[in-house]
């Protein structure tokens, strides 16, 4: 088995970071052209009144769903109001992980290059090496 040198692996790094990003796009114009003929097929079904129908082993049933967000800017005052209501079980904190990493990050190095002892036990820390990858300046 022969190893392949670092230019052939940086190759094929490149080779599949740009096929990545041209799967992405596809899979963004395919989800765009779903979208599409789903508003394209509901607006027919419900102009010919056809509730359902079957084709090619397949059925398709009109649904209507509701979907709700918060108005800009009024995040936290839903969330209040949903507690105080009694639905406070629908709120769910989170922390966004590249800014826990961050954050645990400056953690550790004004801490002496450890984790302080308030995060122990709380999160798990590893490092993971990888390769950057961008165009070289002219």
């Amino acid at each position: 088995m022969q190893q392949e040198t670092m230019f052939e692996l940086a190759d094929r790094l490149k080779a599949l970071r740009d096929q990545k990003d041209a799967l992405e796009a596809e899979l963004k114009q395919v989800n765009m052209d779903i979208d599409n003929a789903d508003w394209l097929l509901a607006n027919n079904m419900a102009e010919t009144e056809t509730q359902n129908f079957t084709r090619a082993g397949i059925m398709f049933c009109l649904t209507t769903k509701i979907r709700a967000s918060a108005l800009a800017g009024q995040k936290e005052s839903l969330y209040g109001v949903l507690r105080a209501q009694g639905y406070g079980a629908l709120v769910y904190e989170t922390v966004n992980a590249n800014s826990l990493s961050a954050f645990v990050k400056e953690q550790i190095e004004a801490n002496g290059d450890t984790l302080p002892e308030w995060l122990s036990g709380l999160i798990s820390v590893f490092e993971k090496t990888t390769v950057g990858v961008r165009k070289a300046s002219q």
